[in-house]
């Protein structure tokens, strides 16, 4: 089994609150994780049909079996038993009594505002990151490997062979899942928007055009992209706004928290097909980006990553925030680096007072280019 880095981001926050929800998407290792924090509470799985046929019979006898608390998993699929645990946990300061999951975060959070706020921390646990695969000894030397297998615990753990088990994961989500959180009449138009959605990866999102190609409104497509975010299939990076430049990009690019589950969908299969297509370079730009999304979620942080690009087409991939000050992060799939990759980098610290910038790319240089700016090869991204 391979360590969590969220491990002592959960364990504290465990001793902050009566009890903590842990979100992120199906098969994400939430139930381990659970576990682990809690190796002798009780474990209630609402995925259990007669597990959920009892508790929906009677909330509160239910809850009562669990006097010193237990893991409730899956806990969104009995939204109702939100109101009993309120009580059960003003009952009592100790920290740590409950622990909940849950793989959409939308129906999760919704409950928790409404009932459990001030008493439930809130973490998101993210597929394996390069960096958790790293202290494992799992990495491999060529990041198109970790791009095609994406991160899923299983696939890892197991040794198994990603396509295979991402073919049925999405077979899962499409037919299981997406009954669950919305009444989708029509699910192969939702599987065609799904595909859709991987050919934007690493794009500025246009609604309308996605509502043209899946033969749907507009508003339909906003809500599906919803769902999306909500079970942690894709990510929606916002624009970076300050007085830098008041004409910039205000729409969002559309990624995948996994890209294991992106090459999937794009029909990529092996190696050789990876490196020659066409969208290798929004491939490896959504790896790495996912990558620092992943660190910061592993430390408790859920926002804090924006892309800057303005009407001219002057553009930096990633700005995040290190010490204080922006960080403006080029990513360049290309071992070999040109001056030319710099232009973004150089046109930001132009006008860019304080902060510093990186060029992250695809070969092993690691050089500074001045006192503000460095060149840095992928394997760095578990550093970020």
């Amino acid at each position: 089994m391979i360590p969590r880095q969220i491990l002592p981001t959960a364990k504290h926050s465990l001793t902050q609150f009566r009890a903590l929800c842990i979100t992120g998407p199906r098969q994400s290792g939430k139930t381990t994780l659970s576990k682990i924090l809690a190796p002798n509470k009780p474990y209630v799985n609402f995925e259990n049909p007669s597990v959920q046929f009892e508790a929906e019979q009677n909330p509160q006898e239910f809850l009562n079996q669990f006097k010193d608390g237990a893991i409730l998993d899956e806990v969104q699929r009995v939204p109702f038993i939100f109101r009993y645990l309120q009580g059960i946990l003003d009952q009592s300061n100790a920290r740590g009594q409950y622990i909940l999951t849950g793989s959409n975060n939308f129906l999760l959070q919704e409950q928790v505002s409404q009932s459990l706020a001030g008493r439930a921390g809130y973490l998101a646990l993210l597929p394996l990151s390069y960096a958790e695969l790293q202290n494992a000894n799992l990495d491999a030397p060529d990041v198109n490997r970790h791009i095609l297998t994406g991160g899923y615990p299983e696939i890892w753990n197991e040794k198994l062979v990603a396509e295979t088990w991402l073919k049925s994961y999405v077979q899962t989500y499409v037919q299981c899942d997406v009954r669950l959180l919305r009444n989708i009449t029509n699910l192969a138009q939702f599987a065609r928007f799904i595909y859709l959605c991987a050919n934007y990866s690493g794009q500025i999102l246009n609604r309308d055009e996605l509502a043209k190609q899946t033969g749907v409104d507009s508003k339909t497509i906003l809500a599906w992209l919803g769902l999306l975010e909500n079970s942690y299939v894709i990510f929606l990076l916002q624009p970076w706004f300050n007085n830098l430049n008041k004409r910039i990009v205000k729409s969002p690019k559309l990624y995948f928290h996994d890209t294991g589950l992106l090459c999937h969908l794009l029909g990529i299969k092996q190696l050789t097909q990876l490196k020659t297509n066409t969208a290798y370079g929004f491939l490896f730009e959504n790896w790495v980006i996912s990558e620092i999304k992943k660190n910061r979620y592993n430390e408790g942080e859920n926002d804090g990553l924006y892309y800057f690009r303005d009407h001219v087409g002057n553009e930096v991939d990633l700005i995040t925030e290190k010490n204080g000050e922006p960080l403006a992060i080029e990513i360049k799939s290309s071992q070999k680096v040109k001056p030319e990759m710099l232009k973004g980098l150089n046109f930001w610290q132009k006008y860019q007072a304080t902060g510093h910038s990186l060029l992250l790319h695809g070969g092993k240089t690691n050089e500074p280019v001045n006192d503000r700016m460095g060149i840095v090869p992928w394997t760095e991204v578990g550093n970020m």
